[in-house]
């Protein structure tokens, strides 16, 4: 399923350049200024860009952070700062340097390869986002958003008790809170 969804993905990228900014101005208003801190990340591949979210969000006050991996560990949230440079993590993905600040996210913008209506998300495979939304949701509430293409979204996904359901979702045609007693 994973090959399917990255290839759609792909395709999907191409076809609408201008899907990140359409998401972002999709954003309710009434989440504008609610999270001091918003983790996002750095696209890679296809993966929609969150910079415009991002950008979105900050002007109404939110802290950026970006996430650092390590092997089989949640991910690292640091503050990203003008003028630091980004370092690589363990797996070679820009981020922010190992002295800037540690910052837990209230809004994890999360990255995917599918969804479901239900809040399911298919992710990578490696466990990151499951191992960190669960770390942070024992010390402290977390709105988890799925960002993506509204053509990733998939009619069911089999989730595993790991398993971290998405709160929301927003593409390019809107957002949309999702249910987490299905």
């Amino acid at each position: 399923m994973r090959r399917i969804l990255r290839a759609r993905r792909r395709a999907l990228a191409v076809s609408a350049p201008q899907a990140a900014a359409l998401a972002a101005a999709a954003l309710p208003t009434a989440l504008l200024g609610r999270f001091a801190v918003v983790g996002g990340y750095h696209a890679l591949g296809a993966e929609m860009d969150p910079a415009p979210l991002i950008a979105r969000l900050a002007e109404h006050g939110a802290l950026t952070a970006l996430p650092a991996a390590a092997p089989d560990a949640p991910l690292v949230f640091r503050l990203v700062r003008p003028g630091d440079v980004p370092a690589p993590d363990a797996f070679g993905i820009p981020s922010p340097p190992p002295q800037a600040p540690e910052a837990a996210p209230d809004l994890l913008i999360a990255p995917l390869l599918g969804f479901d209506a239900a809040g399911g998300r298919l992710g990578q495979g490696g466990g990151h986002y499951d191992r960190t939304i669960a770390a942070i949701r024992a010390v402290k509430p977390l709105f988890v958003l799925g960002l993506a293409f509204a053509g990733q979204e998939v009619a069911h996904l089999d989730m595993e008790p790991h398993d971290q359901r998405l709160d929301a979702i927003l593409t390019e045609t809107g957002y949309r809170e999702v249910r987490k007693d299905f």
